[in-house]
């Protein structure tokens, strides 16, 4: 075999091995993300923090970690226009897309808000991709999203809220908002800045927001605490596991995956979150839960092998 052929080889051999890798890692910040729902509960119940003020610290713990071990393992710092650009950008969309999820739930309910976030998600990405032209919109990705949603719809469930049409309205608009941000979060970070370290710039992004969500959570209450040191392990493990963990590995995964799959495999949140609260909590799931958690996995599985 001559070096020309097994250069070849190689070159063919590494990027599917990246993609794998890639996969990996948002599968990874999917099972994560699904942990922060009960994390984030239970904190606010330790600590009596409103839901702004529960995000506002998750991004300020988990941004600073990140710094910190950027800081102790001698990481590089952003350098450049670019990269800092590119942490301000990420850090306000942070903010925006918390901010206004959580304007949604407080007009709707948290599984109607979660729905129209979670699933509007892969469908603005797909759209933004087909117009940007970075991924053919063919008939099985349109399937493979609408399969996805009809079980994420079976899965969560659409309350029948006794709520006026204006606020329906509003919190689904404020609930779009933040799929809007989510969305473009993901299509920002899945093109690489050049000098820009994942974890610095998800860390110094992060803080950013942090101190951007601050004056939203003193508004609704939030510096009236009760500190415990229950309270206070639950705030760090919301930081590492579900915020700093989970972001730097779907940001390192949108590398060599598109940005649609990410998207998709974002959905493994709310089915870890409906996992854990069947085990840990005793929910019950009905036999439409169950089909759209099928569902769910099942679209999961063919955009995984897709990908």
């Amino acid at each position: 075999m001559t070096d020309t052929q097994i250069s070849e080889i190689s070159s063919s051999v590494r990027p599917r091995t990246g993609e794998r890798n890639g996969l990996r890692l948002l599968v990874l910040a999917g099972i994560l993300w699904g942990t922060g729902g009960l994390t984030g509960s239970l904190l606010a119940r330790s600590t009596g923090l409103t839901s702004a003020a529960v995000a506002a610290c998750r991004l300020g713990v988990g941004g600073l970690l990140l710094v910190l071990f950027v800081l102790v393992s001698g990481r590089a710092m952003p350098k450049g226009r670019a990269a800092w650009t590119r942490i301000v950008t990420l850090g306000l969309l942070a903010a925006e897309f918390q901010a206004s999820y959580f304007a949604a739930v407080e007009r709707v309910s948290v599984s109607l808000a979660t729905l129209l976030t979670i699933g509007a998600s892969p469908v603005l990405v797909l759209i933004a991709e087909g117009v940007l032209g970075r991924r053919r919109t063919g008939p099985r990705a349109l399937a493979t999203v609408l399969l996805a949603i009809t079980g994420l719809t079976l899965l969560i469930g659409v309350p029948n809220g006794e709520r006026d049409l204006t606020t329906l309205l509003s919190g689904a608009g404020f609930a779009l908002l933040a799929a809007g941000g989510f969305a473009t979060m993901t299509l920002v970070g899945s093109r690489p800045v050049k000098d820009l370290d994942d974890l610095a710039g998800t860390g110094l992004a992060f803080t950013l927001g942090a101190v951007v969500l601050a004056p939203l959570a003193i508004a609704g209450g939030g510096q009236s605490i009760t500190a415990t040191w229950s309270g206070l392990g639950l705030l760090v493990l919301l930081g590492v596991g579900p915020t700093a963990i989970a972001y730097a590995a779907y940001f390192r995964g949108l590398r060599t995956s598109a940005a649609g799959t990410a998207a998709l495999m974002a959905l493994l949140e709310p089915l870890v979150g409906t996992a854990l609260s069947v085990l840990i909590l005793g929910d019950r799931l009905g036999m439409a839960g169950t089909a759209g958690a099928a569902l769910l996995v099942l679209a999961l599985v063919v955009e995984a092998k897709r990908a």
